[in-house]
């Protein structure tokens, strides 16, 4: 399914690096089940079969399992005499969430026929209390690997169980 390429990106984010301008993000491989439904939410629905394209706008909520995607606007395009879906592009503040791992930005936009997710403004990323955020992040679904560029900037949050020293 669709959604199932496009959700994935949120399995298991583990930085390998983040220093300078550029930074390479490692993805698991996250087992979902592409026999689920996916289910569509929004306040409106606007479809133009000219231009094969539909507009669902509001509160968009689109779910797979346990992974959901929301965005105010997403406008979905269809690849022409194919009735599959070549794009989506989610607009006004984006959020994919999996459990504990979540990925955010202004804007994502979801090439299916690559398998490219391109996350521009204000990325964040987080897996559990670890960040990181930048301008720009691609990711390829086929490789499980994504780039981070554009004033990278890594949080790691020390290990709780980690002992401490003395006098701390």
């Amino acid at each position: 399914m669709v959604m199932t390429r496009t959700l994935a990106l949120l399995g298991c984010l583990i930085p390998f690096a983040a220093f300078g301008q550029g930074a390479e993000v490692a993805f698991g491989t996250m087992q979902q089940d592409s026999s689920l439904p996916v289910e569509v939410s929004a306040d409106q629905l606007s479809v133009n079969q000219s231009s094969g394209t539909a507009i669902y706008t509001g509160n968009v909520v689109i779910g797979q399992g346990d992974m959901r995607l929301a965005a105010p606007r997403v406008l979905v395009v269809y690849a022409e005499g194919a009735g599959q879906i070549d794009r989506l592009e989610a607009t006004g503040g984006v959020t994919l969430v999996s459990g504990e791992e979540a990925a955010e930005a202004d804007r994502a936009d979801y090439n299916v026929a690559d398998g490219t997710v391109v996350m521009v403004g204000n990325v964040l990323l987080t897996q559990g209390e670890n960040a990181l955020t930048s301008d720009r992040m691609v990711v390829n679904l086929d490789d499980g690997t994504a780039q981070m560029d554009g004033r990278v900037r890594t949080v790691f949050q020390p290990d709780e169980e980690a002992p401490q020293g003395e006098g701390q």
